[in-house]
């Protein structure tokens, strides 16, 4: 997803910190407040609106104290927050991943992410595809290319990713699933970390993000490389 003139990076669940998830629903709406659409969006405001925004309803921080922080006036602050909020409700998606995930169900979702994760490793094209939106975008952070389309996704899958095998491990950031995926390196053995986040619309993805940047590991605790059989 590129919106704006940096590329973002995908930030680790709370869950995978160890934080108590005991109830999903609150959960998965808080995390929205760092969904990528959202940090994506945020690249579109004006400084001042951005920085207003994060402090008041990401970081909760209240009026007065927003001003103080920025030098500024309660009445500027909250005349920058109501800009910041129309620009948001204009570039936001109607649904948000969190209701995407709710509307789901956790069945459901497990089973759409458990055929992702078995077509992806298995380099089945088809099967894949049909887990895609019509409409579906996929992007590979920080090149600046993408793809829009069941079609040119499907030929760009075919031709380019599953010339080699891959090894995925699930993971979850900026409260979507996703997954740490492994592409093996020619004659070695060793699978080389690459990484891919999912967004949902009506039970299909709609969008595969890879961020391909090796220093996200460091977020993730992940290991830089895998090294087992390509059949298993």
């Amino acid at each position: 997803m590129v919106l704006g003139p940096v590329w973002l990076e995908p930030l680790l669940d709370e869950e995978q910190e160890g934080t108590d998830h005991a109830d999903p629903a609150p959960r998965l709406q808080r995390r929205e407040q760092v969904a990528l659409a959202f940090v994506a969006a945020l690249q579109h405001l004006p400084a001042t609106q951005r920085a207003v925004l994060l402090l008041r309803e990401v970081l909760e921080y209240s009026a007065a104290e927003t001003a103080a922080m920025l030098g500024s006036s309660v009445a500027s602050v909250n005349s920058a927050l109501q800009r910041a909020q129309k620009s948001l409700r204009q570039r936001l998606p109607a649904v948000s991943q969190a209701a995407e995930q709710l509307a789901l169900g956790t069945e459901d979702l497990n089973r759409l992410l458990a055929a992702f994760m078995q077509a992806r490793e298995a380099r089945h094209v088809d099967g894949l595809v049909a887990l895609l939106t019509e409409d579906v975008r996929f992007t590979m952070p920080p090149l600046p290319a993408w793809f829009g389309g069941r079609h040119f996704v499907k030929r760009f899958l075919a031709e380019r990713v599953f010339e080699t095998p891959w090894r995925l491990l699930p993971l979850r950031a900026n409260g979507q699933p996703g997954y740490a995926c492994y592409m093996v390196s020619a004659g070695d053995g060793h699978f080389r970390l690459g990484g891919i986040l999912l967004n949902l619309r009506g039970g299909l993805i709609s969008g595969l993000h890879s961020f391909l940047d090796p220093a996200l590991q460091r977020h993730f605790g992940l290991a830089a490389e895998l090294s087992f059989e390509h059949d298993r």
